[in-house]
């Protein structure tokens, strides 16, 4: 066992921020800390590096109690990279990396043949070998927190402690650290103890999720077991959004109780729209969706009215017959250009029942391709409701400028 905590309580003075803390953190494994800010997730990181004494409780690393360990001890054991500003001067690269050697150098802090070669396989490690002789106040975001996590690496620790290292990173830099994070745990053994606000990033990187809200741990396990929709919800207050676990991913819904606006989709060719008409603050109504869909999911996390049918089944009577009341709401209905086929094929005859009944259709088929499936249908239809969409933007844009000129149609977007 890596670390312990029994019973642990954790804040400043007499000031409880988490209480009844019990970890069990093994040799070589990625622990992850989510919850909103404020919720005592950096209180929580330096109490296990020792930073903040324990309002109650223990903590235990290799089985010996935190506070009975010398600092110097501490030091080859632990690093801790957080999130407070580093202001090393005009140091380079390799000068802040082998700072981390010290806890190996003699009294002097001399570096050894020994401790270049260990500096320069930490930069090695990170990827930052090119950062060596630049100066850490000339690097961006992204380069400080390789040459932080290059330090780290250099201690030759057991147990790396990070606050917030992806914070302020774009989305390269951030998938680089925790792929870098990664690869120390695998290959060296190395535990990771980490925050992060980033959802999809501790789904897909960290074996156990500690999640935290008001003074207590809301869940702790595999992220696979702990972090679903109603959890991310509960953790993070979300009303105007949804996070859909199948997807990872937060969407925003819309707040509209007219869902007027019909959606003919599938095949994964809807989901754009659906989030560019919730971003507008359309409300939307859709079908017919196999529930295997993408369509599917993020329809139902934007907050769409959904006809759904089953995986792999034709589109039953009963599913039909709701998009079709749905179409015959709509102020319009839209056509994703969803590949026709055996199952969904229904889905193209309410197309046509939508142009029967007068409505306007936005489409994003080419003029040709609704030839080829009006000619399969034997169907002579009135196209001149037909508005033909260059992309989804275009669609959204000429969506919105037919509602506002629409009489008795206009909303409040």
């Amino acid at each position: 066992m890596m670390l312990q905590t029994r019973d642990l309580a954790v804040g400043y003075g007499k000031k409880t921020v988490v209480d009844h803390i019990n970890l069990d953190v093994l040799k070589g494994q990625m622990i992850c800390l989510l919850g909103p800010n404020g919720s005592g997730k950096s209180t929580i990181l330096k109490s296990l590096c020792g930073f903040l004494a324990p309002l109650r409780g223990t903590v235990y690393l290799t089985k010996k109690n935190l506070s009975h360990i010398k600092t110097s001890a501490l030091a080859k054991k632990m690093a801790v990279v957080l999130t407070e500003r580093f202001s090393p001067g005009l140091m380079t690269g390799f000068g802040i990396v082998s700072l981390g050697r010290h806890p190996h150098t003699g009294f002097l802090g001399k570096l050894t043949d020994k401790d270049v070669n260990k500096t320069l396989d930490a930069l090695r490690l990170v990827n930052a070998e090119d950062l060596a002789d630049k100066l850490f106040a000339e690097m961006s975001d992204g380069q400080k927190q390789k040459i932080m996590l290059a330090r780290a690496l250099a201690q030759e620790p057991e147990l790396i402690v990070l606050d917030e290292p992806t914070t302020h990173l774009d989305i390269h830099h951030q998938v680089e650290v925790m792929r870098i994070l990664n690869k120390m745990t695998k290959e060296k053994g190395i535990t990771v103890i980490l925050s992060l606000h980033e959802i999809d990033l501790a789904m897909r990187s960290c074996e156990i999720a500690v999640l935290i809200k008001d003074n207590r741990i809301l869940a702790y396990g595999p992220p696979e077991e702990v972090i679903d929709d109603s959890t991310i919800a509960e953790l993070f207050e979300l009303n105007t959004a949804h996070y859909s676990n199948l997807l990872g991913s937060v969407e925003f819904c819309s707040n509209s109780t007219n869902h007027g606006i019909c959606v003919i989709g599938g095949g994964g060719t809807a989901t754009h729209i659906y989030r560019l008409l919730s971003k507008q603050g359309f409300g939307v109504s859709t079908g017919v969706i196999h529930e295997n869909d993408i369509d599917y999911h993020v329809a139902s996390a934007t907050g769409a009215h959904i006809s759904r049918e089953k995986p792999f089944e034709k589109i039953s009577s009963e599913a039909y017959s709701q998009t079709k009341k749905y179409v015959e709401k709509a102020s319009f209905v839209i056509d994703s250009g969803f590949p026709v086929g055996s199952l969904n094929k229904q889905n193209f005859a309410l197309l046509l029942h939508a142009l029967k009944q007068g409505k306007t259709l936005f489409t994003l088929r080419k003029q040709k391709e609704w030839c080829s499936q009006l000619y399969e249908y034997r169907q002579k239809i009135n196209t001149e409701k037909i508005v033909f969409c260059e992309n989804s933007r275009d669609l959204v844009a000429k969506v919105a400028h037919e509602l506002h000129n629409s009489k008795g149609r206009r909303e409040p977007w």
